[in-house]
């Protein structure tokens, strides 16, 4: 879906306030992959647990991924509900309060990441590789300039 955009002057663009255009872009990217990963029954802070989780197997505890995680959460998210719930239907086992993704986590987990690539798509199009790096770039240091961490995350 190619969409087109009006034409400004640099000096009309460099004038926009930033907090108004990253709030929207924020709601709009993060509520489409909420709406994705809700047809999986998930919520973000779910996605975010059986990510790390499978990218290192049995290195996570609860404390440690809650700590990894609250900094991106927005939602006041109860972590060890969504890691109860991911028990519960089968998805992640602990042993020893270690996190383990299970074969059905790992399904799931392949179906949200599919989902969530179909946004990811939807976002990119149009949009040229380098000039998305320099977007990230140009977000990283204005974080870092306001005191936040610009580093990518772990």
């Amino acid at each position: 879906m190619s969409v087109t955009l009006g034409e400004y002057s640099q000096e009309e663009l460099a004038a926009q306030p930033i907090g108004a255009w990253t709030g929207m872009a924020y709601r709009l990217v993060v509520g489409a992959l909420r709406e994705q990963l809700a047809v999986e029954d998930l919520t973000q802070p779910h996605w975010w647990t059986i990510n790390h989780v499978a990218g290192d197997p049995g290195r996570w505890t609860r404390a440690a991924l809650i700590e990894r995680l609250t900094k991106w959460d927005d939602l006041g998210t109860d972590f060890h509900g969504v890691f109860d719930d991911l028990v519960d239907r089968g998805w992640l086992v602990e042993d020893g309060g270690l996190m383990t993704l299970t074969e059905a986590g790992e399904e799931g987990r392949v179906r949200a990441r599919q989902r969530n690539r179909r946004v990811h798509q939807q976002v990119h199009e149009g949009v040229d590789t380098a000039d998305f790096v320099t977007t990230i770039n140009v977000l990283r240091r204005m974080v870092a300039n306001l005191g936040g961490d610009g580093d990518l995350p772990a």
